[in-house]
């Protein structure tokens, strides 16, 4: 092997490394707060609407919420500061349980033994991976990455 051909080997291989990284989609949560955050998410899947939660999203960390490229293009999110009872809520009702949850359906949470929320609506434009940023301050910033 010649140096040429040893330099194209190790670049491609260093290509091939940073492409499986970018690759890497997702929504993810972070939580901009200085308090313990509970956050669900509604989502649009093959058995129909679906909520799930909770993740607990510490003081200034993020977390990972759906892994890999997203399917829909809308998003619907609802979180809980568990100090301070804060919320971010939206104009779309979901249903939501107290304890852990996959919940298939939105219409009659109360019957069904679940409570309805207001989740905010994330209109991705098809992108493959996307972040909310929860803040302190009104409304939340969105992004895709």
């Amino acid at each position: 092997m010649t140096f040429g051909s040893i330099l194209l080997f190790s670049l491609a291989i260093s290509a091939s490394f940073l492409s499986a990284g970018d690759a890497r989609a997702d929504f993810r949560v972070c939580n901009g707060t200085q308090t313990l955050v509970g956050v669900a998410i509604g989502y649009r899947a093959k058995e129909g609407w679906v909520t799930e939660g909770w993740w607990q999203v510490p003081a200034t960390t993020c977390a990972t919420l759906i892994e890999g490229e997203l399917q829909s293009r809308y998003y619907y999110l609802y979180a809980e500061d568990a100090a301070k009872g804060g919320r971010w809520t939206g104009d779309v009702n979901m249903c939501v349980a107290e304890n852990e949850f996959k919940i298939v359906g939105v219409q009659d949470c109360f019957a069904r033994g679940f409570q309805r929320m207001g989740f905010k609506e994330y209109d991705t434009g098809r992108q493959g991976s996307w972040m909310v940023q929860l803040s302190d301050t009104p409304g939340t910033q969105e992004s895709q990455n």
